[in-house]
């Protein structure tokens, strides 16, 4: 069995509040937005700064903490949609700014809001096997890059940050007990940046601006998301794998004691807490001051409920990320 070691997360100095937003764009129904999102102020990469930097910074902290120490770490995954550059991956300029051991293995995986699950079991799986001992799993992006000004239906969500992880095998029984993954690659259409790739190259008509049904602005470049289309998937997708997990393990919702959902938005969150029946304070919800974290959601909201003591460790959690791809996960872990 392996665990989770340690987490650390950073983000990006500058934050940008509802409130400037509201000057920006007057005509905007906040009050509806804060509703729906939960969000009132996420924190927004500066220009020249990426989720290798954070990544990076999270790094540093644990290193300061005397949680992280370069010669012990054999594998590195990096989970992001926001690269540094195209080639090479950001697992290999990670693992030379931390200067690893040359046998290290390194590499990158590109999912967002599923990514922190698969990458427990993309850790889970070379520690068990004997191919690595302590994996460190970096999992950032700034996807506020990736959005349009003029679409609030993501502008009022999603914020940028990174956490890194440390899984080691556990040394006394208590852990990760069960991680399980899906994937629904037929319907990835609704949620997609559908040019900058090789399939549609940008160009001056990708550049062109559209304004939806709601009035969202956007471009082929920017991400469009299929907000009511998503959301239906997962409400009915998320409520069964969560229920899958707790069956083959022979638990009951009553007998974990916390839930850590990707933090997508309030609305999702409440959603699929009624649906399943999950009392209030066994939820975590972490939006309110940092936003949708894409791939760092779920170690950043784990690490903070700690810091509010709402996590504690011996406690049993229920980790789920879900979104692009579409694509889901999730785990059972001892904390």
């Amino acid at each position: 069995m392996t665990t989770i070691e340690s987490i650390a997360y950073a983000f990006p100095a500058r934050c940008l509040t509802n409130q400037e937003l509201k000057q920006t764009y007057p005509d905007w129904d906040f009050e509806r937005l804060e509703k729906r999102a939960g969000v009132f102020t996420r924190h927004v990469a500066a220009e020249t700064e990426t989720a290798l930097d954070l990544a990076v910074r999270a790094c540093e902290q644990l290193a300061q903490q005397d949680r992280l120490h370069a010669d012990e770490i054999d594998a590195l995954i990096f989970c992001t949609q926001s690269p540094d550059h195209i080639m090479p991956p950001n697992s290999c300029i990670l693992h030379g700014a931390l200067e690893l051991n040359p046998n290290v293995l390194a590499f990158d995986i590109t999912l967002a809001c599923s990514g922190y699950i698969y990458g427990l079991q993309l850790a889970d799986s070379l520690i068990r096997s004997g191919v690595a001992e302590r994996v460190l799993l970096a999992t950032a992006d700034t996807y506020t890059r990736y959005i349009h000004p003029g679409d609030r239906a993501t502008r009022s969500l999603f914020g940028d940050g990174g956490a890194v992880s440390i899984i080691v095998e556990s040394q006394n029984a208590r852990g990760i007990r069960d991680i399980r993954c899906g994937t629904a690659g037929t319907q990835y259409k609704k949620f997609i940046i559908p040019a900058g790739g090789m399939r549609m190259p940008r160009s001056a008509s990708s550049a062109r601006e559209t304004i939806d049904h709601s009035g969202n602005v956007r471009t082929e470049e920017h991400i469009k998301m299929d907000g009511l289309g998503v959301l239906s998937f997962f409400n009915a997708t998320v409520p069964c794998s969560v229920k899958e997990t707790l069956t083959q393990n022979g638990l009951s919702i009553d007998e974990v004691d916390l839930f850590v959902f990707h933090q997508a938005s309030q609305v999702v969150l409440d959603t699929l807490r009624t649906a399943m029946g999950i009392p209030p304070g066994k939820m975590v919800y972490d939006l309110a001051e940092v936003g949708n974290l894409v791939s760092a959601s779920i170690p950043v909201a784990l690490s903070r409920a700690f810091e509010r003591g709402q996590a504690k460790p011996g406690q049993l959690a229920l980790l789920c990320g879900f979104g692009v791809g579409l694509s889901w996960g999730t785990a059972l872990v001892d904390l």
